[in-house]
């Protein structure tokens, strides 16, 4: 992390006082035309992943059945949690409920994957135009394509939906102000975190501690980092416990320190196993390599230790590694933070080569790259089936459906997760792949048994074809 004594580099970091002039048409065109690019290859990806029924009911269905009561009048409620599982007391996203109008006119889960692209690939257009007005255009490419190929954007894009999709262009837009001298806009981009995540709080804070040291908006910096710590306590104490059927915040029980562990073993976490296993080392290496570990350099990279603190102090391994969408809102942090490492004295033209020939080693380790693999065009003629299956289920019904077909049922019936524990006993029909199983939330083992005990208990075989069976419960 950067040296607590720096400050942001002049003469387009946090402390200019004289801001640059905005770029001309030609940085909006290169800004623009990256994001288009990258909007182009997200929306590819993810709904392809789609067609070939690699999404998930865990977390798209999720998310679409949140979505989809926003758009019905609704507070979000996700059947897959749980039956009636107020989705609120969960996690604190109320912001998904911008999504409930463009769903209204298109109720399918490819509208959030849609809107997911257009939201990552918007985050380009700052990062882009800032890097071209103060270091020219080949750095806006760098910096503008580096962060679109960059892998925690593509681990989000290769995974279904998220809501942090909506954080990271805010961070982006935040950050750029921030770096260009524009306290209050900054701040203002950054309030909204409040209703993305309720962890998001804490990255508000840095952002307004941030301010308060490097520009002269001392009482913004200061008013914003208060209210980002007091949203994030009351979002998690208070909210969500009260949607909550618990009555409590669920993953703080997957905090060391808070269910009594011990002074020594707790000193022990908080040290030497913030990096250990090598998974979470790794997880920050690779973050600090996409830009040749210039962007140390800059004091923004500090908005990217709360989200790295909660990740590497949870017992949950997933937060640990680089899959998935977990790294996503680091993403528009290390690229803003590198723009405006540029901008000290130093091998500028050595930085932004470090930083591509970074972002090309790793791209094929991600997701992104299968849009190259002729597999990712080709589709399997058993999935066929599955939607003729699938069509015999009537609109409305309660449906248990294996994990990968619960996101094509999501937007016209009430789904569960087929061996789920806890979801609504007795659904109508169950719909399940036996013959590629994900092995999750059961074995295929375990699946098979159940399919065996349902058939037992008052189902009826309707179909049983290219390792697809399709039952109904006999009224």
């Amino acid at each position: 992390m950067p040296n607590d004594s720096t400050t942001l580099a002049k003469p387009t970091g946090a402390v200019a006082k004289t801001v640059p002039p905005l770029p001309g048409r030609g940085g909006w065109r290169t800004a623009l035309s990256v994001s288009l690019f990258l909007f182009t290859v997200y929306t590819a990806l993810s709904v392809r992943l789609h067609q070939r029924m690699l999404t998930t009911g865990y977390d798209l269905g999720i998310f679409e059945q949140a979505v989809r009561s926003y758009a019905h009048g609704h507070l979000p409620v996700a059947e897959l949690k749980g039956p009636d599982f107020p989705l609120l007391g969960d996690h604190f996203s109320p912001v998904l409920a911008l999504l409930a109008p463009l769903y209204r006119m298109f109720p399918t889960p490819v509208t959030l994957l849609v809107a997911q692209a257009a939201l990552l690939a918007s985050a380009a257009i700052p990062l882009t135009r800032w890097a071209e007005e103060a270091h020219g255009r080949g750095a806006a490419l760098v910096v503008g394509l580096g962060y679109g190929a960059s892998w925690g954007i593509a681990g989000a894009v290769g995974f279904d939906f998220h809501e942090v999709c909506f954080a990271v262009p805010l961070l982006a837009f935040s950050l750029t102000a921030l770096g260009r001298g524009r306290a209050r806009a900054a701040a203002l981009w950054a309030l909204p975190l409040l209703l993305v995540k309720e962890d998001l709080g804490l990255t508000v804070a840095v952002v307004g501690l941030l301010i308060a040291r490097g520009t002269g908006e001392r009482r913004t910096g200061i008013a914003l980092a208060l209210t980002g710590v007091l949203g994030s306590a009351l979002e998690m104490l208070v909210v969500i416990p009260a949607f909550n059927p618990g009555g409590s915040f669920t993953y703080a029980s997957s905090v060391p320190g808070a269910t009594g562990q011990g002074t020594g073993d707790l000193l022990l976490h908080y040290t030497v196993g913030l990096i250990t296993p090598d998974a979470k080392a790794q997880t920050l290496l690779a973050l600090l390599a996409v830009t040749g570990c210039l962007a140390v350099r800059s004091p923004l990279l500090w908005a990217a230790l709360p989200t790295l603190l909660w990740r590497f102090a949870s017992d949950n391994s997933a937060f640990w590694g680089t899959d998935y969408h977990y790294s996503a809102v680091l993403m528009p942090i290390v690229f803003a933070a590198f723009t405006d490492a540029l901008g000290r004295p130093g091998p500028v033209r050595h930085a932004l080569a470090v930083s591509a020939a970074v972002t090309v080693i790793l791209l094929p380790q991600y997701p992104l790259w299968q849009l190259t693999q002729p597999a990712t065009w080709r589709t399997e003629p058993r999935l066929a089936t599955a939607r003729r299956l699938m069509d015999k289920i009537p609109d409305n019904a309660t449906v248990a459906a294996s994990n990968r077909l619960a996101p094509q049922l999501t937007s016209r019936a009430e789904v569960t997760v087929f061996g789920m524990p806890g979801s609504r006993p007795d659904p109508r029909w169950i719909i399940d792949d036996t013959g590629q199983p994900q092995g999750w939330p059961v074995s295929p083992e375990q699946d098979r048994a159940l399919l065996d005990d349902a058939r037992a208990h008052g189902y009826r075989t309707v179909a049983d074809e290219d390792g697809y069976v399709l039952l109904e419960r006999l009224p």
